[in-house]
């Protein structure tokens, strides 16, 4: 059985949106695009080596539209992402120029359930902060991998927004890179327990 595992770069207060640069993702009238940049050193870039090994890749429709339209000739700074297969999650497209790309069709869950069952290496979900929503409310993240920067922006899309369903997490790993982005690995540990503390 394969793990759902969600890859995220996050800040303080939970948002998610266009880390990479000021055009990945505007929408909502967002102006932060790009707010990982300056947090970006060696450290993290090891460390994101150690995170983008063997797996296949599970992604919304935009972060698709992205991915596709850039690593196909940037396979150098990822090496074998041409090779991974690209599960997409999209009611509209049904074919790419990028090699090993399924898009999955019918009824969403169902196919996720199908294809977390099925033989073959760990799914990691990058970016798609929309797909990830459903992802959460229907239980079906086994781990979060954040790496969360020390800054708070306000507005924008937001890792936890309106989508998860109480759920226990542990932690598995964690490290600080020099300029405080702390990177946590996080993997699904039951249902929540409450107590009280008199």
């Amino acid at each position: 059985m394969r793990k759902i595992i969600v890859l995220q770069f996050v800040t303080l207060d939970g948002v998610v949106q266009a880390p990479g640069g000021p055009t990945e993702d505007s929408s909502g009238g967002f102006k932060f695009g790009g707010w990982v940049t300056l947090y970006f050193d060696d450290f993290s870039g090891k460390e994101m080596e150690k995170q983008m090994g063997p797996s296949d890749l599970l992604l919304g429709r935009k972060t698709f539209d992205i991915f596709a339209a850039y690593w196909p000739d940037h396979a150098d700074q990822w090496p074998g992402i041409n090779e991974k297969t690209k599960f997409v999650a999209s009611k509209s497209l049904s074919k790419s120029v990028w090699k090993n790309t399924v898009f999955l069709k019918g009824n969403l869950l169902d196919e996720l359930k199908k294809l977390k069952s099925s033989n073959g290496p760990d799914l990691q979900v990058h970016g798609s902060a929309n797909f990830i929503q459903t992802l959460l409310k229907n239980d079906l993240v086994d781990e979060l991998w954040l790496k969360i920067f020390p800054i708070t922006l306000g507005k924008g899309k937001r890792l936890f927004d309106g989508g998860a369903i109480p759920a226990a997490f542990k932690l598995k790993k964690s490290n600080i890179s020099p300029l405080g982005v702390i990177f946590a690995n996080y993997e699904r540990a039951g249902d929540v327990q409450t107590a009280s503390i008199v």
